[in-house]
């Protein structure tokens, strides 16, 4: 399995899942209206090796499907990354053993920490080459700009690393910077974030904030630092235990602080606590331009990369983009965890189209009435992430939550708008969200579109059809005997049913 950016990269070449394109190309606009045109189709991931104004390829798009992120993490089913996340909702939750068989899988689970603890390397590849003074000229980088009205050149899949001032432990965000000069950039994230807490930290004690941004990592990395879990683990220990053996990570040459040591580039730099540049507007994931907000300006002093280093990017905008693609994978990921939290949940599924997580779909076992209500309001509750989800609709286990002819058969036949249907108001309220009333305050809203039992009915529900099983097992063996083997019956094509996909 691959633990670098590059590994990757050739794993995708060598599963003709790569484009190398030799044509010149320009960063600004070019590389993302070509790059989305193959988004949009499940296409091939994209190396540009000759980019204008920069002596450096652009690697993009290699997150492209959710296949790809699943070679990433060494697995080929998306169902296979389920495992992994019974695996993290056992070190969250942990109990007791009650058998000899749980005692074994519990021990197996607690060897994978140890080996997932990050190791140190004393001379890493990714600072091969040191750049400092004068010499630093961040336009060297090629930085794409992915639509006409964003503000300037952006690094969007940079591991953004800082410190607590306090405790020393590390925060690796992904979070968006702006160039505003050939040393400066600003950068962008909630103030619930981890980096920003640990910048109003600095800034109680009077300190500046020493943040490292590492680009080109193995995209296994990129994946354990955006995965919502709430465990008590670093990053880098969540990206041990995603790829079997512990991350390599170096010391930065002028911070206190530690990097991916195969990444491709390293940014080192500082942010005055109150030192602020005008960002954005810039495309967003619900497929406007965001606003204009004063960030924290990041000075940088340093930068080291690899020789002959590939630059990584992507941009977000209405699906499917890859973040959208990472979103589905960490669903089927966090899916145990949820589960274990919540125990009448099944499944869960985030529609890609509702933007990831602002709608989701909740299959529950029901046992008694009300059970929706609650499934839902846990729902909300269970991860931070999941209080800007804005709809949910919680139907019955018989029903296929990703197929949403079933969701919408379900919503359909068992809902009673004036009794199934309840609103919260005033609820915290993505800031990106122009929906909303006031920016930042908005409403949630959950259907349940379960079958109804009394009281919640005063009169019997109707018997569902299904067909007779002696006939149904009669004609699957009969089958081939009809001359219909070659059909695929699998193999649904939506627009045959009027869609226009």
């Amino acid at each position: 399995m691959a633990r670098d950016l590059q590994g990757f990269i050739q794993i995708l070449a060598d599963r003709g899942q790569l484009r190398r394109i030799t044509a010149p190309v320009d960063p600004d606009l070019e590389i993302a209206e070509i790059s989305n045109r193959l988004l949009q189709t499940g296409g091939p991931a994209l190396l540009f090796e000759n980019v204008k104004g920069s002596p450096y390829p652009v690697a993009i798009n290699l997150m492209g499907t959710v296949e790809r992120i699943c070679w990433a993490m060494g697995m080929e089913q998306p169902e296979e990354l389920e495992a992994l996340g019974r695996k993290l909702g056992m070190l969250q939750q942990p109990k007791p053993p009650k058998t000899i068989a749980q005692a074994v899988e519990f021990g197996k689970v607690l060897f994978d920490v140890v080996k997932a603890k990050p190791l140190r390397d004393l001379f890493p590849p990714c600072q091969q080459v040191v750049i400092q003074g004068d010499d630093l000229d961040l336009n060297q980088i090629p930085m794409i700009r992915p639509y006409a009205g964003d503000a300037g050149k952006i690094i969007t899949l940079g591991l953004v690393i800082t410190k607590d001032c306090e405790t020393g432990i590390p925060n690796v965000g992904v979070y968006r910077l702006q160039l505003q000069s050939k040393t400066t950039m600003t950068v962008h994230w909630l103030s619930v974030r981890g980096g920003a807490r640990h910048l109003r930290k600095a800034a109680e004690q009077g300190k500046k904030l020493e943040i490292a941004i590492a680009v080109g990592v193995d995209p296994l990395v990129i994946m354990a630092a955006a995965t919502p879990i709430p465990v008590d683990l670093s990053e880098w220990l969540f990206a041990g235990l995603y790829g079997g053996s512990g991350i390599h990570l170096a010391k930065c040459k002028t911070l206190d602080l530690e990097v991916p040591a195969q990444c491709e580039f390293v940014l080192e730099g500082t942010i005055t606590p109150g030192e602020v540049l005008p960002d954005g507007p810039f495309g967003d994931h619900m497929g406007y331009y965001g606003g204009v907000e004063d960030s924290p300006l990041v000075r940088f002093h340093c930068l080291t990369h690899r020789k002959n280093p590939i630059y990584h990017t992507t941009f977000s905008g209405r699906p499917p983009k890859e973040e959208s693609m990472m979103a589905i994978a960490l669903n089927r990921i966090y899916t145990p965890i949820l589960r274990q939290q919540v125990s009448e949940i099944v499944d869960f599924f985030l529609p890609m189209e509702a933007l990831s997580y602002k709608a989701a779909i909740l299959s529950i076992d029901k046992a008694y009435p009300g059970q929706a209500r609650r499934a839902a309001m846990a729902f909300w509750t269970v991860l931070p992430q999941f209080t800007y989800t804005k709809f949910v609709i919680v139907v019955d286990k018989e029903i296929n939550i990703r197929d949403p002819r079933q969701v919408v058969w379900a919503l359909s036949s068992k809902v009673d708008p004036c009794r199934d249907v309840f609103i919260l108001p005033d609820t915290p309220f993505d800031t990106l969200d122009f929906a909303s009333e006031k920016l930042g305050l908005g409403g949630r809203m959950a259907i349940d579109a379960t079958t109804k039992i009394p009281p919640e009915t005063n009169h019997e529900w109707g018997e569902p059809l299904r067909s007779d099983p002696a006939m149904a097992a009669q004609v699957e063996a009969r089958w081939a005997e009809y001359g219909l083997a070659d059909l695929d019956l699998s193999a649904v094509d939506p627009n045959l049913f009027g869609y226009d996909l």
